[in-house]
């Protein structure tokens, strides 16, 4: 859509809740482009380094084979990847709001680190020398450009940033598609080789070409083209009202800490993040165990990474009109239903069914990703936004060494049945913890929709 120009120098003003917005300047003003050109650039480079996380469960079998490395040893790499990329959001989320790092050279510096880490996986048989250039360099290069990405993106589109947050990530799961494409194909050694060549030279020409475009903009901007003042209160054109109240005030890291809310969030996340990488990184090897096929197999992981970062923006568009809370225990209920239907599928030798439900897991495995990092500014406001989601988001960290490599040790002690049976359940499970998370500062009974409390000016 053709944004407009215009010359009216820029100003502050507050809506009905004391939020500020920055007001009065164009994004083509500012970059010379339209904020979409930010969006899609975004989305490439997240697209670029997918094949690191999602791709890796259609590689798997092949390592073990080609390298003489067991089940449990070839997952954690995967394990100890997820928890890297997780824990740099924490020093990532510094370098940007105390160091004023540019998204480019984050971006830049982590699309490196992707494809050393994509190259790293495709020539190394040395376990320990994978163990760094994958999972060490790899993962903190998947971490740096998943946290530029989503922080910038977030910053041109304030008026829709679920849905834009959402977008964002699902690149980061709907470009593994064409490499697990093309691992079920090039199903050998020297094909899978040649596979993460191809990506790590994708990977660092999209990093190079878009990140050099990314551009954040001033603190608090907002589109010229929409009233913010009537954006806080019509409910026209922010869908968002009554269900989603913004944050009573604004709470730093520690008093986020202390409300409560901030660990429960880090919980649920961990439980839901363990479970959705447990089927990213197991289906396919269930699959072949259960006799379906390499076909099904690859077909089921294809169609999981794709509805699984499809379905953010949708999953995103519900929690704004439903409410974000009850969107997210849906979402998880799924994630956990869906794992049980893997077992019945796998065990009734139906593939067609096994892939469906490998779809569906794919819907509840991403959508909670987008729905939780707006829940942290709707719970805690904006001042300390990059680093609360930071703390929260490293939560996946915890996610991926039990949902990998734990239950790698687990699947060679007892089987993928009960593994899938308890991961199902875990779902239903952290599906309940969303009923305990209250908004900081207003009360724990229902209330009529109003407008709320206006935020604190000094703090700002």
């Amino acid at each position: 859509m053709k944004e407009a120009t215009t010359s009216t120098p820029p100003r502050d003003v507050r809506d009905v809740y004391g939020r500020r917005y920055r007001i009065g300047e164009d994004a083509r003003e500012l970059t010379g482009h339209s904020r979409q050109w930010q969006l899609w650039a975004t989305w490439a480079c997240m697209v670029a380094i997918s094949p690191l996380q999602y791709s890796f469960g259609s590689a798997a079998l092949g390592l073990e084979s080609s390298r003489g490395w067991g089940t449990v040893q070839t997952m954690w790499l995967l394990a100890l990847f997820v928890a890297c990329q997780a824990l740099v959001a924490i020093p990532a989320a510094w370098t940007q709001r105390v160091r004023r790092t540019s998204p480019t050279q984050l971006v830049v510096l982590g699309g490196v680190f992707a494809a050393i880490g994509l190259a790293t996986l495709a020539h190394s048989g040395n376990y320990a020398t994978v163990v760094l250039g994958y999972a060490v360099v790899g993962g903190t290069g998947a971490g740096l450009v998943y946290a530029a990405c989503i922080t910038t993106a977030a910053r041109w589109f304030p008026d829709r940033r679920v849905a834009t947050i959402g977008f964002v990530t699902g690149g980061f799961a709907v470009g593994a598609v064409p490499s697990i494409a093309l691992l079920t194909i090039f199903d050998s050694a020297g094909g899978h080789r040649l596979v993460f060549d191809l990506m790590a030279g994708v990977a660092l020409l999209i990093v190079l070409t878009a990140g050099g475009a990314l551009r954040d903009p001033p603190r608090h901007w907002w589109p010229a083209e929409i009233d913010a003042q009537v954006w806080a209160v019509d409910r026209k054109l922010n869908r968002s009202i009554p269900n989603n109240l913004p944050a009573v005030r604004h709470y730093r890291p520690a008093e986020a800490m202390r409300t409560g809310a901030l660990p429960l969030m880090w919980l649920t996340l961990a439980l839901s993040t363990a479970l959705s990488l447990f089927g990213i990184a197991f289906v396919v090897s269930y699959a072949i165990e259960a006799g379906l096929g390499p076909a099904v197999a690859g077909f089921a992981a294809g169609l999981l990474a794709a509805v699984n970062g499809l379905g953010r923006s949708f999953a995103g568009d519900l929690s704004e009109r439903f409410g974000r809370r009850r969107v997210l225990a849906a979402v998880l209920m799924v994630e956990g239903f869906t794992h049980v239907g893997l077992v019945l599928a796998g065990e009734a030798g139906v593939g067609w069914a096994f892939v469906l439900c490998a779809m569906f897991a794919g819907l509840g495995g991403g959508a909670f990703y987008a729905i939780m990092a707006n829940l942290v500014l709707e719970f805690f406001g904006e001042n300390s936004l990059l680093q609360n989601q930071a703390i929260l988001y490293s939560a996946k960290a915890v996610g991926g060494l039990v949902g990998v490599g734990v239950t790698a040790s687990l699947v060679a002690a007892i089987g993928y049945r009960p593994v899938f049976l308890g991961a199902g359940l875990l779902g239903l499970l952290t599906a309940l913890t969303v009923r305990f998370l209250k908004q900081p500062g207003r009360p724990a009974l229902p209330v009529r929709p109003q407008l709320g409390t206006p935020v604190a000016g000094p703090g700002e």
